[in-house]
């Protein structure tokens, strides 16, 4: 057998096992991302149509902005549920997007500052999981080593 041949092998043995939970965290933790922003995106556009903000169309403009960003996020939890290799990307894209809006958080003199926290941690959290060897295998991710 060809290296080829062992490797395509061993990512079909990962992909036919059971999924590792920190895989099923990691997706968890990405549709609990997905699920703040789209409610933080519909609270907006609630306040925005009851008259709470100033400016209606920008409070609109969030909500809407907040509902499409959401999406990076349940995708990529729907593919790690489903062992897609592409859906790591979106995933850590997402934390990383997440981490520097936790230090602006916590920067604040305000109750803004527990939100900071909370985001930082599923951040970090999220990003250990993603690049977890465990993860990698059962993704069928191939480290620089393994090349073709």
């Amino acid at each position: 057998m060809s290296s080829e041949q062992n490797s395509a092998q061993d990512i079909a043995e990962a992909a036919a096992g059971p999924r590792p939970r920190r895989l099923t965290y990691a997706a968890l933790l990405a549709a609990l991302e997905g699920a703040a922003l789209v409610a933080g995106g519909l609270w907006v556009s609630v306040l925005g149509f009851t008259g709470g903000p100033d400016d209606r169309r920008q409070a609109l403009t969030l909500g809407i902005t907040l509902v499409v960003l959401a999406l990076l996020p349940l995708l990529a939890a729907r593919g790690l549920l489903l062992r897609r290799s592409w859906s790591r990307g979106p995933a850590v894209i997402t934390q990383l997007l997440a981490l520097p809006i936790a230090y602006n958080l916590l920067q604040a003199d305000s109750m803004a500052i527990p939100a900071g926290i909370a985001i930082a941690v599923v951040a970090v959290a999220a990003l250990v999981l993603l690049v977890n060897g465990e993860t990698t295998r059962a993704l069928g991710i191939k480290g620089p080593g393994r090349a073709e």
